[in-house]
């Protein structure tokens, strides 16, 4: 039974803050009644349309893709759906991320609360039911071209809702019919187009984006963060930040990343001392940080608009149009939109990294970093310092780098030339999903190189917010003297970007950052 603090699916209303709590956060979510009214006036016309009349109706009573034009006894439409889900379970390689798969679960069933798609409310609610009990269906993560949907893993996904497939429950990968059982839970057996519905939509593709909109939030601010701790260290000037400059170009995310920086300076004994030195300007990395966070951030913007709407969209094929009593096909599945906006996340997380690792070269240079000691540390020779965390991170960001070339832009026809024109916008997820990770890494480097740096110009402090933002790296990171392995504190920096931790302390010292 779900909590009464369940998230209610109507179809309408979901946020990616709900996708993120239930996919990360193991929240409850449950159909709402008003979605129930929906989805059942959706069923009576989809059953008319499978047992009142013999007019080709795709899905329901024709073959699929190219086989659209064969008609299929009203005797076998109930088998056609299972032959569905048997034959589009084809995706290989490694399953994705459980809680993709989870956000996933989230989305389909919401999309068909929505009513649109004439599935019947007993099959959405054991799809519910497999969330909030924890039955979590093997999906390989390749597979789908992102045209009619994510046709192979959704296909992977519902099989376990017929006791076929597989599904971890409770740590153990077990066959679907097992791990159902093993929950408390029964197999359904589809209805007319049931099959189709639970297939033909988005929501891999919106599970990473929904998802990786959550992380890459968390990453622009911890981007802002590591500026200024490397600003302090490197004894940056802080009028490159002043908001009179940045009315004179007046984009919203270089607007606010100057804003955050300047206010993470506050109070800056650091910034004080060097104030009339001889220094004229900064290098890129640190003088146009706004303009490259806030590109970032505006391309960030478009991808989270994008993906709130998708989240309540309808990308069922055909749809189930109740007050026009037509079932129609459409292109509603067709995944351009989600391409485009994950190719966009990627390449905006791999310039926060891109620039980051330059402020790292910086720290760690002699010749760039102002008297900071090389690879900051007193010991140079016996002692490597952050020599090795520097190539690390110039790794990573080539690697995004390799990454960011945009898989939206190709298309390979499917379905003898039925599906002429598909998205590949799983590629763009998985993609931008790796440059995420190898981002919040880069950044993790930044931060610990930044905290080092900054106490070698003890006694000055810092600002208040760079002194939050070192306090709490330095609850994760002691300093580095002699060197010992640090790949154990990178993983645990990017850790607290990934889950927000981070951000949520500075905030809680100095208020909430744009």
């Amino acid at each position: 039974m779900a909590q009464a603090t369940a998230i209610r699916l109507t179809g309408d209303d979901l946020r990616i803050e709900d996708v993120w709590s239930v996919a990360l956060e193991r929240a409850d979510a449950a159909l709402s009644d008003e979605a129930r009214t929906k989805m059942r006036a959706a069923r009576a016309l989809v059953e008319r349309a499978a047992h009142g009349t013999r007019e080709h109706t795709y899905g329901i009573n024709t073959g699929f893709g190219r086989f659209v034009s064969e008609s299929i006894p009203e005797e076998l439409t109930e088998e056609l759906q299972l032959r569905l889900l048997r034959s589009h379970a084809c995706g290989v390689g490694d399953p994705y991320p459980a809680e993709v798969i989870r956000a996933a679960m989230l989305l389909r069933a919401n999309a068909l609360a929505k009513g649109t798609s004439g599935a019947r409310v007993e099959t959405v609610e054991l799809l519910v039911d497999c969330l909030t009990r924890g039955v979590l269906p093997y999906v390989p993560s390749r597979g789908s071209v992102g045209a009619s949907g994510d046709l192979a893993p959704l296909a992977h996904l519902a099989l376990p809702l017929v006791g076929e497939g597989d599904a971890w429950f409770d740590g153990q990968l077990l066959p679907g019919a097992e791990a159902l059982e093993a929950a408390g839970l029964e197999p359904t057996r589809l209805a007319a187009k049931e099959g189709l519905s639970l297939i033909n939509g988005t929501q891999f593709m919106a599970a990473f984006g929904a998802l990786g909109s959550m992380r890459a939030e968390r990453l622009t601010k911890s981007a802002d963060l590591a500026c200024a701790l490397s600003l302090e260290a490197l004894q940056g000037s802080r009028t490159s930040f002043l908001p009179q400059i940045h009315r004179l170009r007046p984009l919203r995310g270089q607007r606010d990343s100057a804003a955050n920086v300047l206010r993470l300076l506050e109070g800056s004994a650091i910034n004080e001392a060097h104030k009339w030195c001889d220094k004229v300007q900064d290098a890129y990395s640190l003088r146009c940080a706004p303009q490259v966070h806030g590109a970032a951030r505006d391309l960030l913007d478009y991808v989270e608009a994008t993906m709130a709407v998708e989240l309540n969209a309808a990308t069922d094929n055909p749809l189930v149009l109740v007050e026009d009593e037509l079932l129609v096909s459409n292109g509603n599945f067709h995944g351009q939109p989600l391409a485009f906006a994950l190719d966009a996340l990627a390449m905006a997380s791999s310039e926060l990294a891109n620039i980051s690792e330059r402020r790292v070269e910086r720290l760690v240079n002699p010749n760039l970093s102002d008297g900071l000691p090389a690879f900051l540390t007193v010991d140079g020779g016996l002692n490597s310092g952050f020599m090795i965390p520097q190539y690390v991170a110039a790794a990573l960001v080539s690697e995004n780098k390799s990454l960011c070339h945009p898989a939206s832009v190709d298309s390979i026809p499917t379905s003898a030339g039925q599906e002429d024109h598909v998205s590949m916008g799983n590629a763009s997820g998985l993609k931008a999903w790796q440059v995420l990770a190898n981002s919040e890494r880069a950044l993790a480097i930044e931060l610990l190189a930044g905290a080092q740096g900054v106490e070698f110009l003890a006694p000055l402090e810092p600002g208040e917010g760079v002194r939050a933002t070192h306090t709490f790296i330095r609850s994760l990171s002691p300093r580095l003297g002699d060197d010992r392995p640090l790949a154990p504190d990178i993983e645990a920096v990017a850790d607290a970007i990934r889950d927000g931790s981070l951000v949520a302390a500075v905030e809680s010292e100095i208020g909430e950052l744009a």
